[in-house]
């Protein structure tokens, strides 16, 4: 249960949060804000307050942001693209596409293509990239715009052709099977003829069983 009520004014909360002396501080009053957000509907304030929680140096405060954001849902969506591409934190964009990922909304689809196809400098922009090819099967499972769906699978199908990372293809093999049109179904099957890591083989394998 939360150390906060909801009859705690939002302005204070959002101050308490910005001066929380501990992380277990930060994660339940951000809790508290989200439980709020759901209720009263103060939106734009703690939306922006928890994407600024994804800087924070301790690790489970940014968790938390992204579980309310996500929780949030399709309100935190545009203000999180602006903030993705209002910044150059390689760290908080990668929290961004987290929380995008797991809304799974459309609006985040070109957002999610560039991650997905950006050339990797490091380690942790391989599992963004990750976390971005899950967020495509995501939204290619749930759109309705089949445009949308389109380009979900199209970038899924460049990944298992033309991508060296094979984790970022089995996230794509996982992706394709979620949305598991016709379309996706045959990428998988041309996939199997071509992949060469046994891992990647194995759920390209059990993804045809189970569609």
């Amino acid at each position: 249960m939360n150390a906060f009520n909801n009859d705690l004014d939002t302005a204070w909360l959002i101050q308490q949060l910005r001066r929380a002396s501990t992380p277990v501080d930060a994660v339940q009053l951000i809790q508290a804000l989200t439980t709020k957000k759901t209720t009263v509907g103060d939106g734009e304030e703690i939306i922006a307050v928890l994407i600024e929680m994804l800087s924070h140096h301790h690790p489970s405060v940014p968790a938390a942001a992204v579980e309310g954001l996500v929780q949030l849902g399709l309100d935190s969506v545009e203000p999180l693209i602006a903030a993705y591409h209002a910044s150059v934190d390689h760290g908080l964009q990668a929290y961004i596409v987290q929380a995008l990922a797991k809304i799974g909304d459309s609006k985040a689809l070109d957002l999610l293509l560039e991650v997905v196809g950006v050339e990797v400098a490091n380690h942790c922009q391989g599992n963004v990239r990750r976390v971005a090819a899950r967020g495509l099967g995501r939204i290619g499972s749930t759109a309705n715009d089949p445009e949308v769906v389109k380009g979900a699978i199209a970038k899924l199908t460049w990944t298992l052709q033309k991508t060296e990372d094979w984790a970022l293809r089995y996230a794509a093999v996982v992706s394709l099977q979620e949305i598991a049109t016709l379309d996706a179904i045959a990428t998988l099957q041309a996939a199997l003829a071509q992949e060469q890591d046994s891992v990647v083989q194995v759920r390209l394998k059990t993804a045809l069983s189970e569609l």
